[in-house]
């Protein structure tokens, strides 16, 4: 058309060509005109862009603070932990000293107990079977002592891990909970909203796997769960898991204490008991043998009165002025009868013998008077040594059983 009215005109050629070079220049930029805006109407933002884009940075911060929520419970929960657990090794340490203290208090009771017996009599201080069951006792009491020694200062060490795990996880805790101030902290608005993401939708596993019911699996510097976070979970659960196995020996050590200081206590005590029923007999033994010399002594005694007298009466009076015609060797029977020769009669020489044997008698009788009475005055030391050493061994004997209950005070002993 254009051609047909081209070849009927009578404009200037330069002049239509600029026409035409404006009109496809204009057709040209319509196209470009209605193209951007096409490509403006699924490309360019919607006039409730700022609304919009403070709505996705909402979502963003509540997707972060959610995950950071989760991690802070982990990690208070990790903290309550780690309290509950420094509260029962606390206890434990408790019970470990007061096991001490009582071994520390039989072993100044087996050393007062000892040095009670060295205050026995001379004749009673012979090494016996008392004395090695006090000398064994003092050795497993001071076995029991060096191992309780060295548990305790494991717990206290172990404490102290678990306060500085303690600390750092509460420094943590305080860090990631600057984000917080305006999400609800309770674990069950935390379990609700774990429900809606994926992240936080898995079931809960161990910390080994360094996974939380609430939090991310993944370590970011930049994200909910930091490195730092993950070290002190991670520190905070093999803190525990020692503790525990602490916990575990600690009670083993205690009883195993415990069965060896009764076993040993009552060991020693049976043989002080035994000691002291042996001595208490042997005393009884030497009481009645006491008595039957002081018997012996007695009747010795008699028959030495009675061979002094029965001699006295063979000797005759002391003047010879006192004999009798009957009792003269040279009465007038004897006279007569000595008229013959050959007729002399032993009777002077029978007399004589007579008060020898009886003077020899009397010795002897003398003799085991002297020797039963050395036997009395020995009994009567054995008998009074026996009655020392029962005395200290029962007093040795409720001492320990007064003591065994360990409600007495140590002192400086220790």
């Amino acid at each position: 058309m254009l051609g047909t009215k081209a070849a009927t005109s009578i404009g200037p050629e330069g002049w239509r060509n600029s026409t035409l070079k404006g009109i496809k220049l204009s057709q040209t930029i319509v196209q470009k005109s209605d193209k951007n805006c096409d490509i403006g109407r699924s490309m360019d933002p919607l006039p409730q862009l700022r609304d919009t884009v403070a709505q996705l940075s909402n979502e963003e911060i509540h997707r972060y603070t959610r995950e950071v929520r989760g991690v802070v419970a982990k990690l208070r929960e990790s903290l309550l932990e780690t309290n509950e657990e420094i509260k029962s090794l606390t206890r434990g340490k408790e019970q470990l000293e007061k096991a001490l203290e009582h071994t520390r208090k039989d072993i100044q009771l087996n050393k007062d107990s000892q040095e009670n017996r060295l205050s026995r009599p001379t004749k009673e201080r012979e090494h016996d079977g008392a004395d090695d069951l006090l000398s064994a006792e003092r050795s497993h009491l001071l076995n029991c002592k060096k191992a309780l020694e060295a548990q305790l200062k494991s717990v206290q060490q172990q404490l102290h891990v678990l306060d500085q795990a303690r600390k750092r996880l509460f420094n943590v805790l305080q860090e990631r909970s600057r984000v917080l101030d305006l999400l609800c902290h309770a674990l069950s608005s935390i379990a609700n909203s774990a429900k809606h993401s994926a992240r936080l939708s898995r079931s809960r596993t161990s910390l080994d796997g360094r996974l939380s019911r609430f939090g991310p699996s993944v370590t970011d510097p930049l994200g909910s769960y930091t490195p730092e976070t993950d070290q002190a979970l991670a520190d905070a659960y093999d803190a525990r898991n020692r503790s525990a196995y602490l916990r575990r020996e600690l009670k083993d050590a205690i009883e195993r204490t415990d069965k060896l200081t009764k076993a040993a206590h009552k060991s020693v005590n049976d043989g002080m008991t035994q000691k002291f029923s042996e001595t208490v007999t042997l005393k009884q033994h030497l009481t009645v043998s006491h008595g039957e010399n002081r018997h012996a002594i007695q009747r010795a005694q008699r028959w030495y009165d009675a061979t002094d007298r029965a001699r006295g009466y063979s000797m005759g009076p002391v003047m010879s002025a006192d004999l009798s015609t009957r009792e003269r060797l040279d009465r007038p029977m004897v006279r007569v009868f000595q008229r013959h020769p050959g007729t002399q009669l032993p009777e002077a020489q029978q007399i004589i013998e007579g008060g020898d044997g009886l003077l020899q008698s009397l010795t002897a009788t003398s003799r085991n008077i002297g020797l039963l009475k050395l036997a009395s005055l020995r009994l009567d030391d054995d008998i009074r040594s026996k009655s020392a050493a029962a005395s200290i061994d029962g007093g040795i004997i409720r001492l320990r059983r007064r003591k065994s209950d360990h409600r007495w005070t140590l002192g400086a002993a220790f």
